[in-house]
């Protein structure tokens, strides 16, 4: 299975900082950690790739490429994340949209094939079966919080503070996904 991981563009408002990236030298302020704890909970033998969509546009050759189209977002990337969905769903390409965004648009109807409510630790391995199978359900949801024991990429362990940056900030080089990322500066 090929799984493309999209991370929406941010509106232009004062929190994208769209305008002050440029000074920093950078072109997104958010880097998309949750669907690289996604990606880390997807089966090995799955080949993924993430576009982050501040950094670069998603191009026709990543959907041509992909089996399922995963999307994670905040609501406030909600006309981005339609975009996405729309060009995923004119080309026939299952689409998966799960986590923050999908709590706050429970009143509106599904635009995925499948939708994920909660934490990914708790869903993604039954969800990649079911797709795997070809028999993914609708609509995936867990209850209360994971906890970072379900998480393998949760960050670095008490006893082992080699795997932190000196500000105290886990090593991402360290999570088990290799995934190729556009850099962000």
């Amino acid at each position: 299975m090929r799984a493309l991981l999209v991370y929406p563009e941010w509106p232009d408002t004062f929190w994208s900082f769209k305008h002050a990236l440029p000074a920093e030298g950078t072109r997104s302020a958010f880097r998309p950690m949750g669907l690289l704890t996604v990606a880390s909970l997807l089966p090995g033998e799955w080949e993924k790739r993430l576009v982050d969509v501040n950094v670069r546009k998603v191009k026709d050759a990543d959907l041509t490429w992909a089996d399922v189209v995963l999307v994670s977002a905040m609501l406030v990337q909600r006309e981005s994340v339609l975009r996405i969905l729309a060009r995923c769903r004119a080309r026939g390409i299952r689409t998966v949209v799960g986590w923050p965004i999908t709590s706050g648009m429970a009143d509106h109807p599904p635009y995925a094939d499948h939708v994920v409510v909660g934490e990914s630790a708790k869903i993604v391995p039954e969800l990649a079966a079911g797709l795997d199978r070809g028999e993914a359900k609708p609509l995936y949801r867990a209850g209360g919080a994971a906890g970072t024991r379900l998480h393998p990429a949760a960050g670095p362990r008490p006893d082992r503070s080699e795997e932190l940056q000196p500000d105290g900030h886990p090593v991402l080089a360290r999570l088990p996904v290799q995934l190729p990322i556009p850099r962000h500066h």
